[in-house]
This record gives C-alpha cells, structure tokens and sequence, in this order.
C-alpha cells in the first residue's frame, strides 16, 4: 500500500535523494542511484530503475511517487514559439514559452503561479499571488518540453531537438520563491539530473534585494534584472517593488553581486512612449549602471486592450540604443516573440485550456 505522504522524488535533488534513501535505511549511493534514472526520457516507474534491487524498487513505489506533466495544452504563434499550458495537481495552471531559433531552443518557465509584484505593465500580475511552484513543479516544464521536442517531426523543427536556454521569465517572481528555485537549479544543472549548464541558466528578478547575494553563493545562474526605469518616481509607479528596494539599494547589490568570472548582469528595460524612454533617460542610465559589468536589453512594450501605455517607437528605441552603444555598452535590441498567442514578455496569465490533465504520476 502506498504511503499517503509519499514523497515526489523531483522535489529533492542529489543530496535529497541521498537523505530520502537514508531514511529508508538504505545506502547514500543508492540515492545516487535514483537520481542517475529519474530525469533520463520515459522514466516515470520505479520498475524501470533495473539497476536498483527488486526490493528496494518495491519500498521507493510505497513510498515515493514520479511525477510529471502529462499532455500539456499547445499553443503556436506565427513566428514559431510555442505556449505550453500545464495543469498542476490541485487544478491551478501555469505557463511556459518554448522560442526556437535555429542554433538554439530557449524555454521560459514560471517559478509562481501568478504573482505578487503588481508590475503595472505585466498582465501576469493582474492574476495576484496564488502560490509558488514546488521543485517538481519547475523541472517538469523542462521534461514536458524537452518530451515535446523529441517527438516533433523534423519539418517542424525551428531549432535543435535540446532545450539549450533556459530563462525563468514567466509567471512569478523567483527570488520570492528561492528556497525552491535552489534546489530546481541544482536539479538542472546536475550531470545526473537535467545536465545544463549554469552559464545556460538565467534568472530574472524585478529587485528581491536581500536574496540576489544568497542566488549568486549558492548557483551559477546567469542573473537578469528588470530595471525599466532610471528615477524613483517613474521605477516606483512602474513596479511597487521599487517602494520596498529603490534604484540606489538594487544597483548596490548589482556591484556587490558575486558575479562568476566573464559574466555579466543583464538589465532588461521595456521602453514605453512618454514614460521612460527619452534621450535624457538613455543617457541617466548609462551613468547610473557605470561600474557595472552588464549587457542591456531593450523591449518594446506588449500592448493590449487592458494597459493604455504605448510602445516606443523603432526610430525612438534605435536613438535610445545609439546613446548606450556610445557609453560603450552592450545593447541589444529584442524583438518579441509569441505575442499573437498571448507568450510575449509580460502577457503570461493562465489563459490556456488545458482540459483534464494529471498531474501527478508514478
């Protein structure tokens, strides 16, 4: 009979899994052993680890369970991403963005379902804060996906058959979820777990500043700040957060980031027509991040029929980007992508229907 608190072994990572098969009396490498199975394609039975003694394959099914997302709700845009809606096992839904490109498969994932930074421009936010997403919850976005592309057929293919980015730029705020983000990224990046590397990893954050320094110890993430603004005032009416952490106190904790070597922090900044994209703002910016190893990227607005806010124009966007190229800064320009299905930068908010899909299998 299986143990009514049986645990998910995708919410516990390598050290985990040692302590869960300690607990069952068993020794450390036998944890080792579970976690060398559980992330390989088509893993989803304890029966399947062969490796593993009959009886102890026995003892993990009544007390543990495999879980993963099972036929997600799909979504393609024109330009070739795809919107993956994903059931949870207590009915809420969470969204994730495969964009391909033709080196490269990037995959947004939430850490949340909803949100509870109110960011006045992000249509996620108008959902609230419903609850974080366990470990499970973060890595099975990775397995659904990475299941999806090895079943593509090859004319639909835009990019490889890997998963070779990944952005936790979706639904939610991710240092406000940390102590699991922490043990999903030691799942991601581990040779036996989902074998990414750091490097290949980013983390975005709208300012969480007592847990940027703790994410820098204790991964080797990639960090992206969502700045969008160069004065209180117009960060604050933006972004609520800015209250709590103004610009001064989040770009401090940018230079005292511990910041592996070669790496750089992304600022991502949304330009919106009449609100923070002039040329004297352009120029704010260049100072204020001086110091600063960083690469900026700037976004057009997603409009919709809920915000009133514009974008900016290209002619304005390239003339904002000419001034930071001047000051010698990386600047990148990016388009968006998915915006016909709702998957562009801020338009996450559980709108796909993803009919009856369990969550929670062994």
């Amino acid at each position: 009979m299986r143990d009514t608190k049986a645990i998910d072994c995708k919410n516990l990572d390598q050290t985990g899994l040692v302590e869960f098969a300690e607990s069952l009396d068993q020794p450390a490498f036998r944890g080792k052993q579970i976690m060398a199975w559980l992330y390989r394609p088509g893993i989803d039975r304890f029966s399947q680890m062969t490796d593993l003694a009959k009886s102890f394959r026995a003892l993990l099914s009544e007390h543990a369970v495999i879980s993963k997302f099972a036929h997600p709700a799909l979504e393609r845009s024109q330009d070739g991403s795809i919107k993956f809606g994903f059931s949870l096992s207590d009915g809420s839904i969470i969204e994730s963005v495969l964009i391909p490109e033709a080196d490269r498969n990037t995959l947004c994932i939430s850490s949340q379902v909803g949100c509870s930074m109110d960011c006045i421009f992000c249509h996620t936010g108008t959902m609230g804060f419903r609850r974080n997403l366990a470990p499970s919850e973060m890595v099975n976005q990775v397995c659904s996906v990475r299941d999806f592309l090895s079943k593509e057929p090859q004319d639909r293919l835009i990019g490889p058959r890997d998963i070779t980015n990944l952005v936790f730029m979706g639904m939610g705020e991710p240092l406000n979820n940390l102590d699991n983000l922490l043990v999903a990224l030691s799942i991601l990046t581990d040779q036996k777990g989902l074998d990414l590397a750091g490097r290949r990893i980013t983390v975005s954050t709208c300012g969480i500043v007592p847990k940027m320094r703790l994410l820098g110890e204790k991964s080797s993430v990639n960090l992206a700040i969502s700045l969008h603004a160069v004065d209180d005032d117009t960060r604050s009416m933006l972004m609520p957060v800015n209250r709590r952490y103004p610009i001064d106190q989040l770009l401090q904790a940018c230079r005292d980031y511990p910041m592996k070597k070669r790496r750089r922090i992304m600022f991502e900044y949304i330009l919106i027509d009449g609100i923070n994209d002039t040329l004297d703002e352009a120029r704010k910016l260049a100072r204020i991040l001086r110091g600063i190893p960083c690469k900026i990227n700037l976004l057009s607005f997603n409009e919709s029929e809920k915000k009133s806010f514009r974008s900016s124009s290209k002619e304005r966007m390239l003339s904002f980007q000419n001034i930071l190229r001047e000051a010698n800064y990386s600047v990148f320009i990016r388009s968006s992508r998915g915006a016909d299905i709702s998957a562009a930068c801020g338009q996450l908010a559980s709108e796909l229907n993803t009919g009856n899909n369990d969550g929670q299998t062994s």
